[in-house]
């Protein structure tokens, strides 16, 4: 029997905060086990959520120390997060960091938060970079969460996560298979914004509007099958559409909203099992579109696996990198091979 205690941590491209996951990961009988122990979310203030937003946009040099502040940040989150919780026993910190370019086709990634800056602050081993190793293998650097998902929840048809970006995985003919499917809370929680609220609760506003077919025709119209999705096609493909639509915000965030159910939809089985987890989860009126459009029967486990799912699997992925077990499937992201990914700063 192998156990590993591990932190997980996960920045999305919501920029809602940092999600910090406390887990176990047993394996015994030939199966991989895991219990989500502790976890909190740290909200970033106004600075933080304005300069990652905003990183794509710096140069070299800023992008280099503001990643190196991320890395004093989240190290200094994470230890506070140690003591509250009262932790004493951990074998490393796994930290996906903070995304800011991801162009794979260009053969390139970034992740900030620098590794060495979490590891100097917690004097642990610290596992971070998780994508560059499959891009420089031919592949897409993501989704990286359907491994843990292959080998953690493979009792579900479907697993899907909505965030930013909402992606899919399920297995398929004896191999894992997943995908970006479209952009989500990265359009939403903007519209928001525009009417003084960080984000739709439940839906309720979506639920207020009305859905412009014009608008909704030139979002399905958007070609992402295939692509790995990041901040550049939202401000390339996506925000355009909606900045020079004439449309008010509720009909914007109605049309939005339905447009991510049908696309989401269109992807699951009539009757099939679907675990959701994401921020999208608690919203009420997508999830609601999504099953009567697919016809499958919705699941949303626990207030921390919705929302602690992806740095669960963080912490998980940095388990099979200390045993030096690929955590890349070239099912998934087109590389060339199975890939191990993950810098390990000991």
């Amino acid at each position: 029997m192998k156990k590993y205690n591990a932190i997980g941590i996960m920045s999305g491209t919501s920029c809602d905060g940092l999600d910090l996951a406390y887990c176990t990961f047993d394996f015994e009988a030939g199966k991989w086990s895991y219990q989500l122990n502790k976890s909190k979310m740290v909200e970033y203030s106004s600075d933080w959520k304005s300069r990652l937003r905003n990183a794509h946009t710096f140069g070299k040099s800023q992008i280099e120390e503001l990643s190196k502040e991320f890395g004093q940040f989240i190290g200094a989150e994470t230890h506070q997060f140690i003591l509250d919780s009262q932790i004493h026993s951990i074998d490393f910190v796994a930290s996906h960091g903070h995304t800011v370019f991801h162009q794979p086709h260009n053969g390139f990634t970034l992740q900030i938060g620098d590794g060495k800056e979490i590891k100097k602050i917690l004097e642990i081993p610290v596992i971070n970079d998780f994508r560059t190793a499959d891009v420089q293998a031919g592949g897409q650097g993501a989704p990286l969460v359907p491994i843990g998902d292959e080998l953690l929840f493979s009792d579900y048809d479907f697993c899907v996560n909505i965030g930013g970006i909402a992606n899919i995985s399920f297995h398929e003919n004896g191999v894992r298979k997943a995908q970006d499917i479209c952009i989500a809370n990265m359009a939403l929680n903007p519209l928001a914004r525009e009417m003084g609220h960080e984000f739709d609760d439940k839906g309720n506003i979506a639920k207020q509007g009305v859905v412009n077919p014009q608008l909704l025709w030139k979002l399905q119209e958007l070609d992402f099958k295939g692509a790995s999705l990041g901040n550049e096609q939202y401000l390339e493909s996506m925000l355009p559409i909606l900045t020079n639509s004439t449309s008010i915000a509720e009909t914007k965030l109605a049309t939005v909203t339905e447009y991510i159910a049908q696309t989401i939809a269109s992807f699951l089985s009539p009757g099939a099992t679907v675990l959701v987890s994401g921020g999208g989860a608690y919203n009420e009126f997508l999830m609601n579109k999504i099953s009567a459009y697919s016809k499958a029967t919705i699941v949303s486990d626990s207030r921390e696996l919705i929302e602690f799912k992806e740095a669960l699997i963080f912490a998980f992925l940095g388990v099979l990198r200390m045993e030096n077990i690929p955590n890349c499937l070239s099912s998934v992201t087109g590389a060339k091979e199975d890939v191990i990914g993950g810098v390990l700063i000991s």
